[in-house]
């Protein structure tokens, strides 16, 4: 199948657990995955897995979403290897060591530091791309936000375990979504268009405690892989959605019901 077939698409946090398997699901519809991220050793990592099953559609590139003269120099390397950019998904998922705290343990620094780095990066990559998708005439923003930014927490399925929902997540993932309506809106005209996807929880080794009261508000599956997302995001990403734009995609097995 091709159906991404010479599409250029960044992927922020490529080398992620999400963003290695959507650069692949990239390569393996015939686009070109650009792994976008820090750490370079795992976006190097990532390159080379692809590149062994689909030579010459994977590239590691460095990326800081916070620093706008990252941005501009991924965009400028990449119009310059490829002549176009087609996509690029917001995926990074950057806190800072204090992340995950209890709501009354979090401290003001470290609330405005982790908006500050996930909800007003994804803001920085879509304001540079957009920039470079205008002059061109189009271009594809998806935004990755969670079932977290659609409901409240459901605080029942940590009990037994020293996990929690974090309170900037959930400021964050609903900033996206919103963000997401805004800038379709605000990009109108322009030949770009900003969609979000919003998954719900991806198996990481959580506990079994938690996997199973987990499992009770889903219809079938309860915690997705990480391939389970993929076929929404190259949907997202193909021309099979040309005309659709400001949309929230959930895929959550039913937990959100």
């Amino acid at each position: 199948m091709s159906v991404l077939k010479d599409k250029v698409v960044v992927i922020t946090g490529g080398g992620g657990l999400l963003g290695r398997n959507f650069s692949r699901a990239v390569a393996a519809q015939g686009g070109v995955a650009v792994i976008a991220d820090l750490n370079m050793e795992a976006a190097l990592a990532v390159e080379q897995s692809i590149n062994k099953d689909f030579s010459g559609h994977a590239l590691a590139a460095e990326l800081d979403i916070t620093d706008k003269d990252s941005i501009d120099r991924l965009i400028q390397l990449l119009e310059q290897r490829y002549g176009k950019i087609d996509a690029v998904v917001n995926n990074a998922y950057p806190r800072n060591k204090n992340f995950g705290r209890k709501f009354e343990d979090i401290e003001y620094q470290d609330l405005c530091e982790n908006l500050n780095l996930h909800l007003a990066g994804y803001l920085l990559v879509s304001q540079r791309f957009a920039r470079h998708f205008e002059s061109h005439g189009n271009g594809n923003i998806i935004n990755m936000a969670s079932v977290y930014g659609c409901i409240a927490p459901r605080f029942d399925i940590y009990k037994g375990t020293s996990m929690t929902n974090p309170l900037e997540y959930a400021a964050i993932k609903s900033g996206i979504i919103h963000s997401t309506h805004y800038l379709a809106q605000y990009l109108k005209g322009k030949g770009i268009r900003v969609n979000c996807l919003s998954p719900g929880g991806i198996l990481d080794r959580q506990p079994e405690p938690f996997l199973r009261a987990y499992r009770e508000y889903c219809n079938d599956k309860g915690m997705l892989d990480p391939e389970d997302v993929c076929g929404t995001l190259v949907f997202l990403l193909s021309d099979a959605s040309k005309y659709m734009t400001g949309q929230n995609l959930i895929v959550d097995d039913g937990f959100t019901l």
